[in-house]
């Protein structure tokens, strides 16, 4: 879990020190004078004379231990707290549970735990946080036994092409894997020796080299800024960039999340993404899905459940809805930070440290179920998660490789790799996957939306449906002039395609998508459309039914819906629906369900509020074939429902 000491507080001249030494008392006040004026090695040695003249000193030690602490030095904080303890076991009820949070810190699971319960051993009435102390407790139990199970895991440090003396985070990788961007905290000017540095951050890159990854580059203006820029995530094709900029002159607080775009070569000045996403408290972290629909971030606004929470906008055209907090699933009243939407649109990693974990900040993944409810967090395991902080995780679309950022010891790493020169600096490290921890397995779709008289690019909204669930898994837009598209899709999946363009038909399809499909090397679908004139058609590939059943199947209420907007979005158009059979059986049979399905479609139509003089419900049974009927999948093709345009007023 993350924890602070409490800012030690007593005033100079307060009167009811622990000692009775007032050379010991005067050289309390000097360090607290120290302290407050950020003079912190001469507050430590201040601290150290007095408790030199009363080695009972309380608050000597307590004071030492925060300054040790402020500065990192954990160790020392607990040697220095645990000492004020001795001198009063039964003073400071409260301190075993503060001693606790810094043993945590290091690994101490079982020393953590005595802590704990000798604290719960205190009335409560004695004693504040008690909730606090039962989550390090849970937390230390579920360690211990993480330490018993670990997970396979052999971390390597990506090295000093990308890291440094620096601490370097938020890793996030671009489709193809040859780009990794990351965030890289720098100090803003020299160290004075007693004071702490300004730091800032800046957005890096490193290009991929090899096996390795090429020396890091700053990624300048106007990206970066003398403020803080970081934590950012790329869109599927690489055009979109989200990051988090804060105190910009047009922040609307202290963090906002910016947008950039890739043009001509170069990122465009980014925007501030502006209401409702963004607020007057901070947003950060974003994680943007693959088909950049919808965008998760982490935010301290309110109706959150505690510090930090992780939220979800939906893009509607240009336009983000209100953030919608992702609840107690997710969420909990601790930290939770680093959202992850992998491509597969249904496994969300994140770090927090409000569910039982390892220390400070555990990596966690949640899964959305059928009913898009998301799943109780599973902690990654040990050693992934450890009693360092480790956050921003990253996964490929194959979902069998990760990128994070941990201040772990690089002495303990299985393999460092080049290692930067300080322990405690945090650093990015990649991993092979565990088994049990990975997303859906999601491969790669390309194509080309295009004018089927002209062969000329159309720019076209494209939809998948996931027909096993009948939720929109994907909505992308081809270029315009181009029609070029790519898409990450979940593999071994059936899915219902729907694309549109103004001044076209629509275009749908279903079909099964399985198989690995690079990046490098996608599943093509090209997709020809038809302008809207008299006597275009496009077959409703989407509309099923029973075999020898009229009755509309629910997977084809989606494909309705979408004939019922095209022909709310173009009123002058009157159309006829047309029910078509194979060869296979009775002629007079066949020409009465081909009627009927035709008819069971209109009616749907008339039932949406098409107007019925619109409409033209006609069967043909099957003699209008589009494919060899001594086949079954010419048959397959055969058995079809079409739109026909007969009218443009």
């Amino acid at each position: 879990m993350v924890f602070m000491l409490p800012v030690f507080t007593l005033s100079m001249t307060a009167q009811h020190y622990s000692t009775d030494s007032r050379r010991a008392a005067r050289k309390f006040g000097e360090a607290l004078e120290a302290y407050q004026e950020a003079e912190y090695t001469a507050a430590e040695e201040a601290l150290l004379k007095a408790i030199l003249f009363d080695e009972t000193f309380i608050e000597a030690y307590q004071l030492l231990a925060q300054l040790y602490f402020d500065h990192d030095r954990i160790g020392e904080a607990i040697e220095s707290y645990a000492g004020s303890l001795e001198i009063d076991p039964e003073g400071n009820p409260d301190g075993y549970r503060i001693l606790a949070g810094m043993t945590m810190m290091t690994g101490d699971y079982r020393r953590t735990l005595a802590l704990v319960d000798r604290f719960l051993e205190f009335p409560p009435e004695a004693v504040r946080n008690r909730e606090e102390a039962l989550h390090l407790k849970e937390s230390c139990l579920f360690a211990l036994e993480a330490l018993e199970n670990p997970v396979p895991f052999r971390p390597q440090n990506l090295g000093d092409s990308v890291n440094s003396s620096d601490s370097e985070y938020w890793p996030s990788l671009s489709v193809d894997e040859n780009m990794l961007m990351f965030t890289v905290l720098l100090p803003m000017e020299e160290g004075t020796g007693h004071r702490m540095v300004p730091m800032q951050e800046d957005l890096f890159y490193s290009v991929r080299s090899g096996r390795g990854w090429g020396k890091r580059i700053n990624a300048g203006p106007p990206l970066n800024t003398p403020n803080n820029e970081g934590a950012q995530t790329i869109t599927a094709d690489g055009e979109v960039l989200y990051f988090t900029g804060c105190n910009r002159y047009d922040g609307k607080g202290r963090c906002d999340l910016y947008i950039s775009r890739w043009k001509d070569g170069n990122w465009s000045r980014p925007v501030n993404l502006g209401t409702p996403v963004n607020s007057r408290y901070s947003e950060k972290h974003p994680s943007i899905s693959a088909d950049g629909r919808e965008l998760y971030f982490s935010s301290d606004r309110p109706g959150g459940k505690g510090s930090y929470d992780i939220w979800m906008s939906t893009r509607t055209g240009d336009e983000w809805s209100i953030p919608v907090n992702l609840g107690d699933s997710i969420n909990t009243p601790q930290l939770e930070q680093s959202p992850f939407i992998h491509p597969d649109g249904r496994t969300l990693y994140f770090s927090s440290s409000g569910w039982p974990g390892m220390g400070r900040g555990d990596l966690f993944l949640s899964r959305m179920g059928e009913d898009g409810r998301w799943s109780t967090p599973e902690n990654m395991g040990y050693p992934v998660n450890t009693h360092n902080d480790e956050i921003g995780l990253t996964v490929n679309a194959r979902g069998d490789r990760a990128y994070f950022a941990s201040d772990r010891d690089p002495a303990s790493d299985s393999d460092r790799g080049s290692a930067p020169d300080s322990a405690r600096d945090t650093d990015i490290y990649t991993f092979e996957m565990p088994e049990k921890s990975r997303p859906v397995l999601v491969s790669y779709m390309e194509g080309r939306v295009y004018d089927s008289r002209n062969m000329r690019g159309v720019g076209a909204r494209i939809e998948l449906i996931d027909l096993g669930t009948e939720r929109v898994v994907m909505e992308v837009h081809s270029e315009p002039g181009r029609g070029d598209f790519l898409v990450p899709l979940p593999t071994d999946r059936d899915y219902a395609l729907n694309v549109s363009a103004e001044e076209y038909l629509f275009y749908s399809d279903h079909f099964t998508f399985s198989g690995r499909f690079s990046r490098k090397e996608p599943f093509r679908k090209d997709i020809p459309l038809e302008r809207i004139d008299v006597g275009s058609s496009v077959v409703l590939n989407n509309i099923f039914f029973d075999t020898e059943s009229h009755e509309l199947r629910p997977a084809s209420v989606a494909e309705l819906n979408r004939v019922c907007s095209f022909l709310k979005d173009n009123p002058r158009i009157s159309v006829e629906i047309s029910g078509h059979t194979d060869s296979t059986g009775n002629r007079q049979y066949n020409q009465e369900l081909s009627e009927q399905r035709a008819s069971a479609v209109v009616s749907y139509l008339i039932y949406c509020g098409i107007g019925e003089s619109r409409l033209t419900a006609a069967g043909y049974a099957d003699r209008i074939p589009v494919a060899d009927n001594a086949t079954e999948a010419g048959r397959a093709l055969n058995r079809r429902t079409e739109l026909k345009i007969i009218r443009v007023d």
